[in-house]
């Protein structure tokens, strides 16, 4: 593939709901642009874009792709993006190095949440936008019904360049409103007809708002058209170019992914109403980065995956200047030089080795040795470093456990190289709860890099409920002594403590205060008596969870000349501590979460009433955009486990939420003794293993 300047290069992502048709539709443009030989098939598992054995068994994107192709002297970066929420990470990191998007969607009258959330994305960075209304040939299709609700959503910004040659199974071709032509036959077999009988009328009505878009997006075309004038098809493909590009226009395309009617005008349409990197410069921060070869080096990485063979791959997007095969070129956010061995062109799975990479144009480096996803290659003389993308918080989590000691050695790597592959997963290791926690954006996506883990690294674990970090406490005062002896024989143990607890304020933590008096203990055993019920509240006395918010005083005690050590008196503090506690009225603690969850105002009665079942108290809610709400809470987070995947049944995808640890409360009644006696089984079960 030859190289092109920025003017001739198209970088755009292929989104939308999954399912809806993007990976097929991609295999169509390759073949229709002569890319490839033949059409693959999704169930067959042999696209261009899905080559992953993990999306060829599941028969879904997992991870964004870039297949480019070249149309009438141009270079198409196409970027398959998956569609299911749980891999929105790809979205997000795309989105930072892409000029337009094309988004998918079904013809019928309901849009999916994948479309909404593509479209959001679009808009927050600042996106061009075009709708490609696919499967037109299935049963039910309903184009104008589709056409009326992305109306009734978002104006009359969406705009028809085409629209359908016959409905469902009589689905034939498309009538292009800039030429008026019709084109039927599919991918490369395109033929071109006169406009038919029976759409003169419909095709001149949406034509007349067709012009109207184009003339909006420049000012010389709107004064010759508010003059009477008609504009020619060149004055409204650049009318149309202009509107897209500032996204005062989101044209609307059509055809079918599956047979490849309306492919070949779409790449014409993605060359000619899409814009290129030079027309829509990078804004970073106020800093404009124009796609020059010459300029500044400015390079950022947007992706990286780890394949144990091929070892680190780094996906980039050149905004500015040029990379060049073995330069040395600087990692800002590491501070460190690289070189660059190994620089090629994606084509899915496939790579075509590159020499040069110039601005506005995206490619691959190998086996770099300290660059991420999010860092900025520059020169040590530019020194620009791009802010990082942000990507959302995880919302679901499970524990994980190696299956076999073998296991244990390699998680701790494969993890390592499967998080800096998707920076929407987290994992943490959770000394108190003895638990390896890992988190992601829903059960789909922790599956799969379960299933990663198995299939690349060869590491098996199992999974369980991620534990509630529980805590222990007391409301009143009360004192015990804590006496340990022991004779054995030889030097004996001694140790004898009186203590008092007390309740302090919610958050406070832990005080220790010696008020022993006449030397009673001496004071180098006053430390092994703190250490000892500090000890205890690491270990709990209720239900074996961290016990908080107390203060100790220890006030009298004796002690034996021989047989006192520092251990035999951090046994009494332990004893005292325990026996205290015990009655002072003691209580467990459950951590509540702070929570917003932003829904469809129609499903905001049935997502409180859900809150409700989870013992949530209701904070407010309030008005966010049209037609949502967000729904303000604080909920037990025992009862949050499986949150992201029932707010996702209730609101059919469309609902989001934030949450973090406000405070700690009383858990009620019937929960403590629950797990008071879950903590007994467990403990009579281990002493009777021993």
């Amino acid at each position: 593939m030859k190289q092109y300047s920025a003017d001739k290069i198209r970088n755009v992502a292929i989104v939308g709901h999954g399912g809806s048709g993007k990976t097929m539709l991609v295999e169509h443009l390759l073949y229709t642009a002569g890319a490839v030989d033949r059409v693959g098939s999704v169930d067959a598992g042999n696209t261009q874009s899905d080559y992953d054995p993990l999306e060829i068994r599941r028969k879904i994107s997992i991870s964004a792709s870039i297949v480019p192709l070249e149309w009438h002297d141009h270079k198409i970066n196409l970027i398959d993006v998956p569609g299911y929420p749980d891999f929105i990470g790809d979205l997000h990191g795309v989105a930072r190095v892409v000029e337009a998007m094309i988004i998918v969607c079904e013809a019928k009258a309901d849009l999916d949440v994948g479309f909404e959330l593509a479209w959001e994305v679009a808009e927050q960075y600042g996106l061009a936008k075009c709708i490609f209304v696919n499967k037109l040939e299935r049963d039910n299709a309903d184009f104008d019904g589709l056409i009326n609700t992305l109306h009734e959503r978002y104006g009359r910004k969406v705009v028809c360049v085409q629209i359908p040659i016959g409905h469902q199974a009589a689905f034939s071709g498309v009538l292009d409103l800039l030429n008026m032509k019709v084109y039927k036959g599919k991918d490369r077999g395109v033929e071109m007809e006169e406009l038919p009988t029976g759409y003169a009328e419909e095709a001149a009505e949406r034509r007349d708002k067709m012009m109207d878009a184009a003339a909006e997006g420049d000012d010389e075309l709107a004064l010759k058209y508010l003059e009477g004038e008609d504009l020619n098809p060149l004055e409204i493909e650049h009318g149309l170019l202009v509107g897209t590009e500032n996204g005062k226009v989101v044209p609307v395309l059509l055809g079918s992914a599956m047979s490849g009617i309306g492919v070949a005008t779409l790449l014409d349409r993605i060359i000619g109403e899409l814009p290129s990197p030079k027309d829509k410069p990078k804004d970073f921060e106020g800093r404009e980065l124009k796609p020059d070869p010459d300029g500044p080096l400015a390079a950022f990485c947007f992706k990286s995956t780890a394949d144990p063979y091929v070892g680190k791959l780094n996906y980039v997007r050149v905004f500015s200047g040029t990379l060049k095969h073995d330069m040395n070129v600087l990692n800002m956010n590491r501070e460190k030089e690289e070189r660059l061995h190994n620089m090629y062109f994606a084509h899915g799975k496939g790579q075509e080795p590159a020499q040069n990479v110039i601005a506005g144009d995206i490619c691959v480096l190998a086996k770099l040795s300290d660059t991420h996803t999010g860092d900025t290659l520059t020169t040590g003389k530019d020194k620009i470093m791009l802010p990082p993308v942000e990507f959302p918080d995880p919302i679901y989590r499970v524990a994980i456990k190696p299956v076999a000691k073998s296991d244990e050695d390699k998680l701790g790597p494969a993890l390592a190289k499967l998080l800096e592959e998707d920076p929407t997963l987290r994992y943490v290791r959770d000394a108190e709860l003895h638990q390896e926690i890992l988190e992601g954006m829903g059960d789909i996506h922790l599956d799969a890099t379960i299933e990663k883990l198995k299939t690349r690294f060869g590491v098996s674990v199992s999974t369980e409920e991620a534990r509630v970090p529980y805590r222990e406490t007391i409301r009143a005062a009360s004192k015990a002594q804590g006496r340990h002896k022991r004779q054995t024989g030889g030097k004996g143990q001694y140790g004898d403590c009186w203590i008092e607890l007390s309740p302090v304020g919610r958050g406070e933590g832990f005080s220790f205060d010696n008020k022993v008096v006449g030397g009673s203990i001496p004071k180098n055993f006053i430390p092994a008596i703190e250490k000892g019920i500090r000890e205890t509240m690491d270990h709990g006395f209720l239900a074996g969870f961290k016990v908080v918010d107390v203060k100790a005083t220890v006030y009298d005690g004796s002690y034996h000349d021989v047989d006192s050590s520092e251990m035999a008196f951090k046994i009494a503090g332990s004893l005292a501590f325990k026996a205290a506690a015990e009655n002072a009225n003691p209580v467990i603690l459950e951590p509540i979460l702070e929570l917003e969850v932003d829904v469809p105002d129609d499903t905001v009665g049935d997502v409180v009433g859900d809150l409700n079942g989870r013992r949530g108290r209701l904070q407010g809610m309030d008005p966010i955009a049209a037609g949502k709400t967000r729904v303000r809470a604080q909920v037990p987070m025992a009862t949050m486990t499986r949150y992201a995947l029932d707010l996702r049944s209730i609101t059919k995808g469309r609902g989001r939420f934030r949450q973090n640890v406000s405070h700690y409360d009383e858990l009620p009644h019937p929960e403590q003794q629950a797990l008071m006696a879950e903590y007994q089984k467990r403990r009579s079960d281990h002493e009777s293993d021993h």
